[in-house]
């Protein structure tokens, strides 16, 4: 009959442990990062933005601090990564606040909003 070491059985219930564990706040908070970030990427590619052709360089000079903040908030290890997902953001961006701001007095005071 064949035996375990204990460090195997230990080193098994542990595993088992930590597969049952729901995961940490980093843990959910680098999982909805990168859900984001492909969502960002996927529209880019759907509108045209990105595509197989890089046929651009950019080049700047800009704080290192501002690099790797960047990169450590947006999950992503290379500067083309950080570049792309930044641009895309921006491109995508929509107008909703400005339009929003827009409109403050433009709807009628007399209308039932029914709170």
């Amino acid at each position: 009959m064949p035996s375990r070491s204990t460090k195997s059985i230990f080193r098994s219930t542990q595993e088992n442990l930590m597969g049952t564990q729901p995961p940490t706040a980093a843990e959910s908070e680098a999982k909805v990062a990168l859900a984001r970030n492909k969502l960002v990427l996927e529209q880019a590619k759907a509108v045209g933005l990105l595509g197989t052709a890089k046929n651009t360089r950019l080049s700047g000079r800009v704080p290192s601090e501002l690099i790797e903040a960047a990169k450590k908030r947006a999950r992503v290890t290379s500067d083309t990564e950080l570049l792309e997902l930044a641009l895309s953001r921006l491109a995508l961006e929509d107008d909703f606040g400005p339009r929003l701001v827009g409109r403050k007095g433009r709807i009628p005071t007399d209308i039932d909003l029914g709170i």
